[in-house]
C-alpha cells in the first residue's frame, strides 16, 4: 500500500514539475470590456493585472490562473462616467479594489486553445464561470488571449439599471514573463 502511495506522489509531482510559473505582464497585457448604454457600445479597459500562472504548453490540464485586475483603474474614456462606475452601485472599489480569477480546471480543445473553468469575484460576489481562450508561445513564453460574456447582474454591478445592456463582452490579452 505504502508503495503505491509513493508511485501516486510521483507521478502527480512529475505532471506538475513540467509547468513553470510565470507573471503577468500588466503593462504589455490588456483587459477591455464592451457594454450596451443608452443602446450605444461603450468600451473601456481595466488594468493593473497581478497574479500567477502555472502553465505547460505540452500539458495544459496542469495550468493554474490566480490574478487580479485592479477595479479602480476602470477607464472608458470619460472621467466623470469612471468616477460614476467606482462608487458603491457599480464596482464599489474603496470595499472591493480587486476583481480576481482562479482557475479551477484548464483542458485543451485543439492545438493552441483551451477551455477554462474557475472562479471569478467581482465585488462580494464569485460566481464560476467557463470560457475559451488561445494560447501562443512568443520566445518561450505563454501569451493568452480570450473573449466572452457575462452577466453584470450575477455579479451586482449596476443595480437594476434599465438603460444598461446586462451582457458584458470582456476581451483579454496576456503576456507572460517568467
Amino acid at each position: 500500500m505504502m508503495h503505491y502511495r509513493f508511485i501516486l506522489i510521483f507521478l502527480l509531482s512529475s505532471t506538475w514539475a513540467n509547468a513553470q510559473v510565470y507573471t503577468p505582464l500588466s503593462a504589455a497585457s490588456k483587459a477591455s470590456f464592451k457594454i450596451k448604454n443608452f443602446g450605444t457600445t461603450v468600451e473601456g479597459t481595466i488594468s493593473g493585472l497581478k497574479g500567477s500562472i502555472q502553465f505547460d504548453a505540452n500539458n495544459i490540464s496542469v495550468a493554474r490562473f490566480d490574478v487580479s485586475l485592479d477595479a479602480n483603474t476602470i477607464d472608458t474614456g470619460i472621467n466623470m462616467r469612471d468616477n460614476h462606475l467606482r462608487k458603491k452601485d457599480y464596482f464599489d472599489v474603496v470595499t472591493f479594489p480587486l476583481i480576481r480569477f482562479a482557475s479551477a480546471k484548464v483542458s485543451a480543445t485543439k492545438m493552441g486553445e483551451g477551455l477554462i473553468t474557475g472562479t471569478l469575484t467581482i465585488k462580494k460576489v464569485s460566481k464560476e464561470i467557463t470560457f475559451p481562450f488561445k494560447y501562443t508561445l512568443l520566445n518561450g513564453l505563454p501569451q493568452f488571449s480570450a473573449e466572452f460574456t457575462i452577466n453584470r447582474r450575477d455579479f451586482n454591478v449596476g443595480g437594476s439599471s434599465m438603460t444598461i445592456g446586462d451582457d458584458v463582452k470582456i476581451v483579454l490579452d496576456v503576456s507572460t514573463s517568467k
